[in-house]
């Protein structure tokens, strides 16, 4: 039986009452406006839409296209640019109340509300019926971005994307007429509504439609034994560490690591390779006033079920340590659910860390940086900057079994990469916005001065991920590529999501700053 015919919300109490409005002046209000992750940017819309049914995100699209305000959507809110709050006159839809996670006998897929966060996924599919998808490790991140962007985490290396395991998706759309309507699009070519969910996988959130919800399914997955459906995590992880401080690492030995890094991932990323069970991140913080043994941190982890476990670890240290070194530490294996949930669920708060104001960028990896880029990441990280208060380029494991999907088959279409960059800065003063903007796009611009500021897809490059959002790269300023924004992010697929735009979304009601943009009559671009 299709999904189509089963695009139901649990029954709740209470009939179906009308989508819940916050304005300015209900007290909730500014609670809503402060769920945010980014301190940078305000959210305080004309009003806030929250929905906990399918029907009540019709009723609520509706009313907002009637108005002629524009539609922002939000389920975790952890967008890094300002996709959410760059409508002030507009609605946000809210999703956090439809966070349902379920097994659907009659699809024989797990439903996933868009507003479930990660650790609530995690924990319920473990927890009843013993299985998991490859999402991400910040557990208050919800799966409304998440998958439909292309979501990844430690499990990703050994399962591939999550969005391999996207079975079908539910997304309230909106027709040429500016009437909303729920369509479930599946997995299955025959499917008529097939582009829409080839969308999903991997083109990323606020362009089609809202999600109200996702089946999660093993391609292939036969029988009705929800145990069978979805893969089973390692029944334990082992975790190890090494680490340096910059006293440690003049510049000759910090080339020596990051190649050391690189060549261990260039050999143990295909889809096949024994090492796809290890994943791992390279955390370099910038040079403070003093120098620390973490300041450059590489943490490791893998299946601690396996008879080699140790011994692939080890390997991987040692591999990292040839000729610089470095503090070792490794610990116990500790049960799958343990080790991903954190023991403090505030850690991972929604409002984000002790530094609130934030920027990232990002890049795909398909080799390890050249010298002329390892020299400038050594010259940014240890240049002092007093407003700053953490810098950090974070190198984060990728590939493995992800690689085992061609690029056209979905949407997320980086499918030889080895490794995930990701830039950050964080501070708390908004004295210091322009500073610290300027000090990162700085280094992003010098590590890929090569390729006119941005990752290129080339030998070193592969674009990068529109789940770490940056609207950099449509500025001319900042990309002097000549390669467009939208290229970075979907290389060839970018078309075919425009098509699907076009249909779907033919009054481009869903937009934002990094938005798909219909096609062009002719389907051009």
């Amino acid at each position: 039986m299709s999904p189509a015919s089963t695009a139901r919300t649990p029954p709740r109490s209470g009939g179906t009452p009308p989508p819940v409005t916050v304005r300015p002046g209900d007290p909730r209000y500014d609670d809503l406006a402060l769920r945010r992750r980014n301190e940078r940017f305000t959210q305080r819309p004309a009003y806030f839409q929250l929905a906990r049914t399918t029907d009540q995100v019709v009723a609520a699209v509706n009313e907002t296209v009637r108005s002629g305000r524009p539609i922002s959507v939000r389920s975790g809110g952890h967008s890094m640019e300002n996709s959410v709050g760059e409508h002030p006159d507009g609605v946000v839809i809210d999703m956090a109340g439809m966070n349902a996670v379920y097994y659907d006998p009659e699809v024989r897929a797990f439903a996933v509300e868009s507003g479930a966060t990660l650790g609530e996924v995690f924990r319920l599919l473990y927890l009843n019926w013993g299985v998991t998808i490859p999402g991400g490790w910040c557990h208050s991140v919800c799966v409304g971005g998440h998958i439909q962007g292309g979501g990844y985490g430690a499990l990703s290396r050994s399962l591939g994307s999550v969005v391999d395991y996207l079975h079908a998706v539910e997304v309230v759309v909106v027709d040429d007429t500016g009437s909303a309507r729920a369509v479930v699009a599946t997995r299955d070519p025959e499917d008529p509504h097939h582009d829409l969910w080839w969308a999903h996988t991997g083109g990323g959130g606020g362009n089609f439609g809202v999600v109200t919800r996702y089946w999660l399914r093993s391609p292939g997955a036969e029988g009705d034994d929800p145990a069978t459906l979805l893969p089973k995590p390692p029944a334990s992880l082992l975790s190890g560490a090494i680490m340096w401080s910059w006293a440690d690492l003049p510049r000759d030995a910090f080339r020596r690591l990051m190649h050391n890094h690189a060549a261990w991932h260039e050999a143990n990323s295909g889809p096949d390779s024994p090492g796809r069970t290890l994943h791992s991140t390279l955390m370099i913080t910038c040079r403070g006033e003093q120098d620390t043994p973490t300041d450059v941190l590489v943490f490791a982890m893998l299946d601690g079920s396996r008879p080699d476990a140790r011994a692939l670890m080890d390997g991987y240290l040692d591999r990292l340590a040839e000729g610089v070194g470095g503090i070792r530490q490794v610990g116990e294996p500790a049960p799958w659910l343990h080790a991903v949930i954190p023991h403090d669920v505030d850690a991972d708060s929604q409002r984000g860390s002790e530094y609130a104001r934030y920027k990232g960028k990002a890049g795909y990896l398909r080799r390890g940086y050249t010298d002329r880029q390892i020299d400038v990441l050594y010259d940014h990280l240890t240049e002092p900057r007093p407003h700053l208060e953490i810098g950090r380029l974070w190198l984060v494991s990728y590939g493995g079994k992800v690689n085992a999907v061609a690029p056209e088959a979905t949407a997320l279409a980086q499918r030889d990469s080895i490794l995930k960059a990701v830039y950050t800065a964080t501070w708390t003063d908004p004295a210091h916005d322009a500073e610290n903007l300027d000090w990162l796009r700085r280094f992003y611009r010098d590590v890929y001065a090569d390729t006119g500021g941005v990752p290129v897809p080339g030998e070193v490059s592969d674009g990068t991920y529109i789940n770490y959002p940056d609207t950099d790269l449509a500025d001319p300023r900042w990309n002097t590529s000549g390669v467009p924004w939208h290229y970075l992010y979907y290389k060839d697929n970018y078309p075919r999501l425009q098509r699907v735009k076009s249909r779907w979304d033919p009054l481009h009601v869903f937009r934002h700053s990094l938005s798909i943009r219909p096609a062009e009559p002719g389907g051009n671009a």
